[in-house]
């Protein structure tokens, strides 16, 4: 005699494009894998969790693995549903991934019920080029490229974190990203560089690097957290001393086994930094009128 399983995690993939019906660019991508931890009847009805969504990098070429399910998984375990964006690199430029972006915020938003979200809880963090993206949908909300797709309150994240960002698109930053992301539009690229984006009623926003970076040097972050400081938005910046750009969770969820990268023993606490930084604004559980 079989017992009834009990579900512990909603797993699933919305093509973004057909679930709202916009017209799908040649071979764009546009898809969005949910991790959403299913309800627990013993904790009541009236649960609500915060969610996430994860913007992976690869320099606008293509979307990285490490930094997806690893960081979902993580965060879902700390109670978040979290929802990974596979979207479209190059030969795709600007606005398409943003675009996809903006669909997915409107997805979680949209099946707050559904999934027993807190609707007015959703961050978006991202990782290198990534972190490009997360920015531009935390500064571009109701920009004229997303205009179609949602109202601005529904597009723009309530947080962001943002993992070793491709931020600023002058002087020593990532070439590739913006060379994929902008064909070598000179003004577009002037325009997409992060710290002119920056603006006074933007999310606040977690920063993360390390010293040692060579792909996406450290500057990025330094100058971004400038511009942060002088419009006066809520930031947190951590510098890690050692590490290579790409970490991810900084560890074997992430890694070949012993081939995790040579690291600052701080590096792989960058999640309970975030996710403490994230707890400042009431991104927490919520059974009915309480927090837990």
């Amino acid at each position: 005699m079989y017992k009834k399983v009990i579900t512990m995690m909603i797993a699933k993939t919305i093509d973004l494009y057909l679930e709202y019906g916009y017209p799908r660019p040649a071979e764009a991508v546009g898809q969005l894998q949910c991790w959403i931890p299913d309800r627990l009847p013993a904790l009541g009805a009236d649960r609500r969790r915060p969610a996430v969504l994860i913007l992976p990098g690869g320099g606008y070429e293509h979307v990285s693995t490490r930094e997806g399910e690893p960081v979902a998984l993580r965060f879902a375990a700390r109670g978040y549903a979290a929802f990974v964006l596979q979207y479209s690199c190059g030969p795709h430029p600007f606005p398409v991934a943003l675009r996809e972006a903006a669909m997915a915020m409107r997805f979680i938003r949209e099946n707050a019920d559904r999934f027993a979200l807190r609707a007015d809880r959703v961050a978006a963090i991202g990782f290198s080029a990534g972190g490009h993206l997360c920015g531009c949908l935390g500064t571009l909300f109701d920009g004229a490229e997303i205009s179609g797709i949602g109202a601005a309150a529904q597009l723009r994240p309530d947080i962001l974190g943002l993992c070793y960002p491709v931020a600023v698109s002058w002087g020593r930053t990532h070439e590739g990203s913006f060379q994929n992301l902008t064909f070598g539009d000179p003004v577009l690229r002037q325009r997409l560089s992060l710290e002119k984006l920056v603006r006074a009623d933007m999310p606040p926003v977690f920063l993360w690097h390390t010293r040692q970076d060579a792909s996406v040097p450290c500057r990025n972050s330094l100058l971004l957290a400038a511009a942060l400081e002088e419009q006066n938005v809520p930031f947190a910046l951590h510098i890690y001393h050692k590490g290579p750009h790409g970490l991810s969770v900084a560890d074997e969820t992430a890694y070949s086994v012993g081939a995790v990268p040579t690291i600052s023993g701080d590096v792989p606490g960058w999640v309970d930094a975030m996710q403490g930084f994230f707890r400042e604004f009431d991104f927490c559980i919520a059974d009915g009128e309480g927090s837990v």
